[in-house]
């Protein structure tokens, strides 16, 4: 079966499981916030018994400033730069860090910790996050 990351999300669970996330198929994969809520919602109902254990895979194109902050409170998240150079801004205990990843650099944002991002002229990221009981706040 293949499947088109940039559509269709794909949830890793425990021992090595992995499978697509379904009623993703229709968002659109050029911006990562235009997942709907029944969406997001429906994948937490999904796989909420993986609990901390869970990630969901994704691919998305994104361009200029993120809108929102988000985190992560189950655990961290990788996220990898395809095309395009991102600046992430993280919100540690000592201040904002900003940490800008190129072409086949990633970066890990901490567990519990607030990130944004800036994609200038824009670019692809995959992204590996736990995606239960992520929150948004805006910018």
């Amino acid at each position: 079966m293949t499947i088109d990351i940039r559509k269709v999300p794909i949830h890793l669970g425990p021992g090595g499981t992995a499978h697509p996330i379904e009623g993703f198929e229709g968002a659109s994969p050029s911006r990562r916030f235009e997942r709907s809520e029944q969406q997001l919602a429906a994948y937490e109902r999904a796989t909420r018994a993986d609990g901390s254990d869970g990630r969901m895979v994704m691919m998305f194109h994104t361009a200029g400033a993120w809108t929102t902050w988000e985190r992560h409170p189950l655990g961290a998240e990788v996220v990898i730069a395809c095309t395009g150079t991102h600046r992430f801004v993280q919100a540690l205990d000592d201040g904002e860090h900003v940490v800008e990843i190129a072409p086949g650099q990633a970066l890990v944002n901490p567990p519990g910790v607030w990130h944004t991002a800036d994609s200038g002229d824009g670019g692809w990221i995959v992204a590996i996050t736990p995606g239960l009981d992520t929150e948004h706040r805006p910018r």
